[in-house]
């Protein structure tokens, strides 16, 4: 026999209604000595703030303010990752300079014109970040001259047939912002030596030059592409 759902009262709104927001648990406090994922944003946990590579340049900057974030993963219609834009490349010199290399007006420019491609990303793999602590990450940051960094991992599809081999899709897991980073460590109890070293080696030039190194940053060849053209090669 069914059940016989009664209506729930219904009244009016009315004047001044505000509305809730979540609740944010008080954020333990954060050393250089905290694990590295305490100040990552989680994408298994917080959606991506992503955007179309023909987005206006202008439109961007807009989105980056209403979501508060500053930096966007430039995507497809199918969620392919293109590159980031963050909001150091549209306040920069960079937009200009696309413009008149393009023959273009500045208002004319879209997203794909002045973000950072994919190939050019530099990426660490999360199972570092995961053994990392935040001075790691931030030594990181500092030797590589940049203001983020994104953390991967990798998805795995069985092979259709024996004799492939499995295909292996690169995946951002999160995102690091140096800005977020620092504005948690207490500066007076984070020098400690094993905080300063970088994240391993896989985490850094994998053309092995060093980062310290000032072209070492323009050297950097993003793990995200490299994964990508040898996901179907045999392990």
């Amino acid at each position: 026999m069914e059940r016989d759902f009664q209506p729930l009262p219904i009244r009016e709104l009315g004047a001044n209604a505000g509305f809730r927001r979540p609740i944010q648990p008080q954020s333990a406090r954060v050393s250089a000595e905290s694990p590295a994922a305490q100040v990552m944003t989680d994408l298994t946990r917080v959606a991506p703030a992503t955007i179309r590579p023909q987005a206006p340049l202008a439109g961007a900057n807009q989105f980056m303010i209403t979501r508060g974030v500053r930096l966007l993963l430039v995507t497809d219609d199918h969620e392919n990752v293109l590159g980031v834009i963050t909001a150091t490349d549209i306040l920069s010199e960079r937009p200009m300079r696309a413009a008149i290399d393009r023959g273009m007006r500045r208002d004319e420019l879209t997203v794909g014109d002045v973000m950072t491609g994919a190939e050019q990303v530099e990426v660490i793999a999360y199972a570092d970040v995961e053994g990392a602590r935040v001075g790691h990450v931030l030594e990181t940051l500092r030797r590589a001259g940049r203001q983020h960094a994104l953390a991967v991992d990798y998805d795995v599809t069985p092979p259709r047939r024996v004799i492939d081999a499995p295909v292996r899709r690169t995946m951002v897991r999160g995102i690091f912002s140096i800005s977020q980073a620092v504005a948690r460590p207490d500066e007076s109890t984070q020098r400690h030596e094993d905080a300063r070293q970088p994240l391993p080696e896989s985490a850094r030039c994998p053309c092995g030059l060093n980062a310290r190194r000032s072209s070492a940053a323009r050297c950097f060849r993003s793990r995200l592409t490299r994964a990508s053209a040898t996901s179907s090669a045999p392990k």
